[in-house]
C-alpha cells in the first residue's frame, strides 16, 4: 500500500533498505508493467538488474516481506532482528549539527506536505545536509514508504551509497509521526547519522540506535527535542 508517484524512487529505496542492492549500479531499470490505460497500470514495476549484477533474491525469500510489502509499522514480518543489524554498518561520529538546525528541519517538513495540506492523510520524510539545507522530501500514506522514496532519490543523485562524496551525503533525516525500529534501520542503511521525529520513538528503535551509534531525537516540536541515543552529534 502506497501513494502513487515517485514509484521508481520507492522501489530503489526499498531494495536498498532491504539489502538487495549494494550500489545504484545494481539496478539497470525500473519500469511500470503493462500499458497506460490497462486496468491496474502503474501498480506493478519490473526491476532489471544492471550489467553484471545479480540480485540476491534469497534475501527476499527469507522474509515475509518477499511476498507482500505494506505501509505497516515495526519489524514488518522480519524473522530476525539480527538480520536487520547485519546489513547496517555502524556509523562514524560525524557531523555535529546545532540543535536549532534539527528543530528547524522538522518544522519545515510541513512546507513539503502539499498532499497532507489537502487531505490530512499522509506522512512525510526529508533529508537535510549538515547546514540544514533540504536535499529531498517525499510524501506517502505510509511513513516507511516516504523514507524509501527519499532514499531512492538520494541514490539516484549519488548522495548515498559507495563512492558518494562526503560533501554530498545527508546528515539528517526528519520524519513525521513516530520513529519506529524500521525507520532507524532505513536511516542506517542510507548512512544518515541523525534521525529526528515529530513524535515518540519506540523502545526497539532506541535500542537499535544505541547499538549502532545513530543519533535519535524525538518529540521535536517548536524549540524543544528529546535525544534518546548518541547526543554528541547534536551541538549547541
Amino acid at each position: 500500500m502506497r501513494t502513487p508517484g515517485d514509484d521508481g524512487d520507492l522501489t530503489l529505496g526499498f531494495l536498498w533498505g532491504e539489502g538487495l542492492i549494494a550500489s545504484p549500479a545494481d539496478v539497470g531499470s525500473v519500469a511500470h508493467c503493462g500499458r497506460p490505460g490497462d486496468e491496474g497500470y502503474g501498480n506493478v514495476v519490473e526491476v532489471t538488474p544492471g550489467a553484471g549484477a545479480a540480485l540476491p533474491l534469497e534475501r527476499l525469500e527469507a522474509s515475509r516481506r518477499g511476498t507482500l510489502t505494506t505501509a505497516a509499522c515495526g519489524v514488518c514480518g522480519r524473522r530476525s532482528i539480527d538480520d536487520l543489524i547485519s546489513c547496517c554498518a555502524p556509523l562514524v561520529d560525524r557531523p555535529v549539527v546545532p540543535w536549532t538546525i534539527v528543530t528547524a528541519a522538522v518544522a519545515s517538513l510541513r512546507e513539503a506536505q502539499r498532499t497532507f495540506a489537502r487531505t490530512g492523510g499522509t506522512h512525510a520524510a526529508a533529508a537535510h545536509d549538515a547546514a540544514g539545507r533540504r536535499l529531498v522530501a517525499r510524501e506517502d500514506v505510509g511513513r516507511h514508504n516516504a523514507v524509501d522514496k527519499v532514499v531512492g532519490a538520494l541514490l539516484r543523485e549519488g548522495r548515498v551509497g559507495p563512492g558518494a562524496p562526503e560533501a554530498l551525503r545527508p546528515a539528517l533525516l526528519v520524519v513525521s509521526g513516530r520513529a519506529s525500529f524500521e525507520m532507524v534501520q532505513k536511516a542506517l542503511r542510507a548512512g544518515i547519522p541523525i534521525l529526528a521525529s515529530v513524535s515518540a520513538p519506540t523502545s526497539l528503535a532506541v535500542d537499535l540506535a544505541q547499538a549502532t551509534r545513530l543519533t535519535l531525537a524525538g518529540f521535536v516540536r517548536g524549540e524543544s527535542l528529546n535525544v534518546y541515543a548518541h547526543p554528541s552529534r547534536i551541538g549547541p
